[in-house]
């Protein structure tokens, strides 16, 4: 087929970007002849938490790419859609995730005579949406022909959503490149970790949906005493300030090391290298990309039995799922994680990842995409 992908790519960092682009360059491999029109800006400065939300070591660059969009500048929009045209695709693919790009979205789908679009569902909203932003999420998706999300939980909440739209889903796999993971002394000396403790990680953006809450307090009881915690990622509002004070009312300075800021590339690896497990105890969740690069990694996940989360950790076998992820039933996973669990459960972690694939993810794409072609 003849594709043309919409969405954020190189030089552009965060999960958005990432996954796109590792999809472009899966159905490339599959013999699709791609046109890959990306972002000159992905987010104003007022709805960007960080510093900065570039990094040119994210995600790789592609010849096919061809940086256009703007959702903020509507001037630049025609300019786009007459790309997108041009490339006389058989089908339009673009990700969904936040309601500031609805605008560029629903002006697309607007075009008369474009193919039938598909859009790979991240979020059906965003998180804590309110009204209006659920409002718009709605009227972006219900124009599309088709929706991939990277869980069944997620397709059947579009479903019971009653947008009509085709549905099909793939969990999310780890990146393609082989990870350079170093040794486990070697990543805690360049971290500045313990050697001589076990380490419980939290990797990523910390939002309060995340939980990332419930993990100090978690660190606070008697089954965690054993364990250090580790929280790498870039605050959300004023979630620096909330986590700080946490840990200070806790008296647990010594023990929940905070490593607050963007988290380079580079370092995410030491991280996953460090840890002896990832923790995720989400209040809920559609699916999480850390985990399968946790997975890959060959660290095991702590995570809470929300949305996609179940299909994508098996319980006792590449981690442990702790119900609604309340700090009591953390400190008791920790507290079941002697080093023999640790081991079988990191060999686990690598079968389960091993499973998941960019060709496998690409494929039920294609399958959907059949579908709305026809």
């Amino acid at each position: 087929m003849r594709l043309v992908t919409l969405g954020p790519g190189h030089p552009f960092r965060g999960g958005i970007a990432r996954t796109t682009t590792e999809l472009v360059a899966a159905l490339e491999r599959h013999g699709h002849k791609l046109t890959f029109l990306t972002p000159t800006r992905q987010y104003p400065s007022l709805l960007f938490p960080g510093r900065r939300d570039r990094d040119p070591d994210a995600c790789p660059h592609l010849l096919c790419a061809v940086p256009m969009l703007d959702p903020f500048a509507p001037t630049s929009w025609p300019r786009a859609r007459a790309a997108a045209l041009a490339a006389r695709a058989d089908a339009w693919i673009f990700p969904y995730w936040t309601w500031p790009w609805a605008g560029l979205w629903r002006f697309l789908l607007a075009t008369p005579g474009r193919p039938p679009t598909v859009a790979v569902v991240h979020n059906i909203e965003d998180h804590d949406a309110s009204l209006p932003a659920r409002v718009v999420s709605r009227a972006v998706l219900a124009r599309c022909e088709g929706a991939f999300t990277h869980a069944r939980a997620l397709a059947a909440a579009m479903g019971v959503a009653g947008l009509g739209l085709k549905l099909a889903s793939h969990p999310l796999p780890p990146p393609s490149a082989p990870l350079a993971v170093p040794g486990r002394p070697e990543a805690r000396s360049r971290l500045g970790l313990p050697q001589d403790r076990h380490i419980a990680l939290f990797l990523g953006l910390i939002r309060p949906y995340k939980g990332v809450d419930r993990l100090v307090e978690a660190a606070a009881l008697p089954g965690a005493a054993e364990w250090s915690v580790v929280i790498a990622g870039e605050p959300w509002g004023r979630q620096r300030e909330s986590l700080e004070a946490r840990v200070r009312g806790l008296d647990l300075e010594d023990r929940v090391l905070l490593r607050l800021g963007w988290v380079p590339e580079d370092d995410v690896t030491a991280y996953l290298a460090a840890a002896d497990v990832l923790v995720l105890p989400y209040r809920r969740a559609s699916q999480s990309a850390v985990a399968p690069q946790a997975l890959a990694a060959g660290l095991p996940v702590v995570c809470s039995a929300v949305g996609g989360l179940p299909e994508v950790v098996e319980d006792g076998v590449s981690g442990l799922l702790i119900g609604r992820g309340e700090p009591r039933q953390v400190a008791a996973a920790l507290a079941r994680l002697d080093e023999a669990a640790l081991a079988r459960l990191s060999d686990g972690a690598r079968r389960r990842a091993a499973a998941l694939t960019w060709d496998g993810y690409a494929a039920a794409l294609e399958e959907l995409l059949d579908g709305v072609v026809d």
